[in-house]
């Protein structure tokens, strides 16, 4: 089933604050694209017009599906992960009193998912091992890398076929998060999804990128058509290189 999203003209904000101003991409199928932005230029604002927690003020937001269009834009958060498409959000975003497994069970609610409960548990421990050690355990009393991995297995649990991941490097050690990043390709590759990760580490989120766009100040600046382009951009060497 061939997924693609775009994001067309997209501006949005919070009241009389406007945060994104013409913002377009699209991610194809298959693909792992990245959103790289330091703080406050924008990236978790596309990805809430993406899931459907927030209504852009002027543009479209659509999933085209097997030459079939469907609009995002207006659509619950509900409906669009119905859709197969699920959110890692920023900050993980658990339920802290709940057990590792019963936060893993949340995740397959839709209906499609549910048939897969087991087969999908059972990936998720066999990516996670430490998960199944600590099912039991309640999510809030986890380290931060422990909760990024309950994050991640808790999005898998509703056989997305497209994986938005906001933000996968906050509050976690280097070492963590070069292990998250390359999980998350490893995950991507093994379930054959398509990939859009807002990121602000660079150095970690161009390991998988196949491509990927620079938004700063609420407008993409930059669309780089390879790893190697985003590489070779003088914005990056300014914002992320120090040159």
């Amino acid at each position: 089933m061939a997924n693609r999203i775009v994001v067309d003209n997209v501006s949005a904000g919070y009241g009389s604050v406007r945060v994104l101003h013409g913002v377009s991409l699209t991610v194809e199928a298959g693909e792992t694209v990245v959103l790289l932005g330091t703080n406050g230029n924008g990236k978790s604002t596309l990805i809430k017009c993406i899931m459907g927690m927030l209504t852009p003020a002027a543009g479209q937001v659509y999933l085209e599906r097997d030459g079939a269009r469907i609009d995002l834009a207006g659509k619950t958060p509900e409906e669009i992960v119905n859709l197969g498409i699920a959110l890692v959000p920023e900050g993980r975003r658990l339920f802290p009193k709940l057990s590792v497994l019963e936060n893993l069970q949340l995740g397959a609610y839709r209906t499609a998912a549910r048939a897969r409960i087991g087969e999908n548990l059972e990936f998720c421990f066999e990516a996670f091992p430490a998960l199944r050690e600590r099912r039991q355990q309640l999510a809030g009393s986890m380290s931060g890398g422990e909760q990024q991995m309950v994050a991640v297995a808790r999005a898998l649990m509703s056989s997305p076929t497209i994986l938005l991941v906001d933000e996968p490097s906050v509050g976690l050690a280097p070492i963590l998060v070069s292990r998250m990043i390359a999980k998350i390709k490893e995950l991507k590759e093994q379930r054959q999804m398509t990939v859009l990760m807002a990121e602000q580490n660079f150095n970690q989120a161009i390991k998988i990128a196949d491509r990927g766009y620079i938004i700063v100040h609420g407008e993409i600046a930059f669309e780089g058509e390879s790893a190697e382009a985003l590489k070779g951009n003088e914005l990056v060497k300014r914002y992320y290189l120090g040159a």
